[in-house]
């Protein structure tokens, strides 16, 4: 067993238990190894390592906060435009880890699992702590969230949000029965209900928020 430090890195696709309902297990499939193989890939440009899958989720060993910070934004926002555009929320934390036979352990990592699991579709959330091992990044910007309670974490922890600059922080349109993010000129379908439109990435989900749109809009 080694200590180490490191920035701890969890990625994960937004609503992937809707997505297989609405696309069926074959498809969830082949998403989680396009995403897998698409963080892969842009692994080979930096210094760094994917720990293990769990489900739909990635985890990543990177040693430095702002080469993390970069990864974690191209994979919220480039890793899968070629695949349907699935919501990606990414979640990091800077701290000590222990490693045992190729995997991590420890409060450190534990926390940016947590981390990951507060942010939503879309989003890059990172711990203050973390930010401020990076605090000028170019075209970079930091948006606090403020202090936040996580599962199992004693204490509140201030988070951020990392953005682009000139992006927009707007949340992603998604399609309501899988969570796919929709582009709404390419949008497949929409409905319009209760006097707000909804788009969809295909006519299979379309046609099931027809069948029951409360189950989708909470109404």
């Amino acid at each position: 067993m080694t200590d180490t430090a490191a920035t701890f890195v969890f990625a994960d696709i937004a609503g992937f238990t809707a997505l297989t309902e609405a696309h069926g297990d074959e498809a969830a499939i082949e998403l989680v190894g396009a995403f897998c193989g698409a963080v892969d890939s842009r692994l080979r440009e930096v210094t760094g390592e994917r720990v293990k899958t769990i489900g739909d989720a990635v985890m990543l060993r990177i040693p430095e906060p702002a080469e993390a910070i970069r990864l974690a934004l191209w994979i919220t926002h480039d890793a899968m435009r070629d695949h349907g555009s699935p919501a990606v929320r990414v979640g990091l934390h800077h701290g000590q880890a222990i490693e045992q036979d190729g995997d991590y352990f420890g409060a450190s990592v534990n926390l940016a699992a947590r981390v990951s699991s507060a942010a939503a579709g879309g989003e890059v959330l990172v711990t203050g702590q973390t930010a401020a091992l990076a605090p000028d990044l170019e075209g970079v910007m930091y948006e606090s969230r403020g202090r936040t309670s996580l599962r199992n974490v004693s204490e509140p922890v201030e988070l951020f949000a990392v953005l682009r600059h000139g992006a927009s922080q707007e949340s992603l349109l998604v399609d309501p029965v899988c969570r796919m993010a929709v582009d709404p000129e390419r949008a497949s379908g929409q409905l319009r209900y209760d006097d707000t439109a909804y788009f969809f990435c295909s006519l299979t989900c379309a046609a099931t928020f027809a069948q029951n749109p409360e189950r989708f809009t909470g109404s």
